[in-house]
């Protein structure tokens, strides 16, 4: 059990943000927040929500392990005290999934806990209570940092679709020209290539483009699905590119033979 930010006012949101001024082109962060605290989470995610974050949550280890390869998250918030799994140990099973970064937030502020935290491998150590200001500086920080170091491109090229997708640059290509996205309809078709030659569920596709599930994201989906086809398709009525199938999802064709 964590012991929660000693500030409640959620007016404390980092000075000089402009939310209304945030760039919808630019691809928003995925934070998980792992922590058995509701209140802690609800804090956390107001704080990040309100900075252009998109956030989930995970109230055990297991269910952070469960859920990470479905959202594939930018950097997880790791709580040390939790009753099934402590975070030691699921720190270490979190690094047998995913390389994303690792912060550890904990009430444990004694030197030689952040030490040990920072030893075993945790990319950052947030002492509660925080400032909103010193969190989001943080979690923005070390997501820059990781994504220099790794540096991958991310291309997807997908011969039989004449298609290529750039997440670095947002850009779609189909039989090399460059197709202008809005950033869901970019992160939808970048889900689906990301589990091709899969079917790729409702609640999947949810939790890794809008950061959580819920009853109106089967038609946010669909909605987003029915631009796509307008975009990409040669005929959008009978579409070729992006599949559907009732109980299954979408998927992309990239069995076709290419014609």
């Amino acid at each position: 059990m964590s012991v929660a930010p000693s500030y409640s006012d959620k007016s404390a949101l980092p000075t000089g943000l402009d939310l209304d001024r945030l760039d919808p082109a630019t691809p928003r962060r995925r934070v998980m927040i792992v922590d058995d605290e509701p209140e802690t989470v609800g804090l956390l995610k107001y704080i990040l929500s309100n900075a252009g974050i998109d956030v989930s949550g995970a109230d055990s280890g297991q269910a952070a392990i469960d859920k990470i390869s479905r959202i594939w998250p930018d950097l997880i918030l790791l709580d040390l005290m939790m009753p099934d799994m402590d975070g030691m140990e699921t720190f270490a099973n979190i690094r047998k999934i995913t390389p994303a970064p690792v912060v550890i937030v904990s009430a444990k502020n004694q030197k030689e806990d952040i030490v040990k935290g920072l030893q075993m491998g945790a990319d950052d150590y947030i002492t509660k209570p925080f400032h909103p200001a010193e969190l989001v500086a943080r979690v923005n920080t070390v997501v820059n940092r990781s994504r220099q170091i790794s540096a991958p491109s991310g291309l997807m090229e997908f011969p039989n679709l004449e298609m290529s997708l750039d997440p670095d640059t947002r850009e779609v290509k189909i039989r090399d020209e460059s197709i202008a996205l809005a950033r869901r309809e970019f992160d939808v078709l970048y889900c689906l290539g990301r589990h091709t030659p899969r079917w790729v569920d409702h609640a999947t596709i949810a939790e890794e483009v809008w950061g959580q599930n819920d009853p109106k994201a089967v038609n946010r989906i669909k909605y987003v699905i029915y631009l796509l086809r307008r975009k990409l398709e040669v005929n959008p009525s009978r579409p070729q590119l992006i599949l559907a199938r009732e109980g299954l999802g979408y998927k992309l064709a990239t069995d076709r033979t290419k014609s």
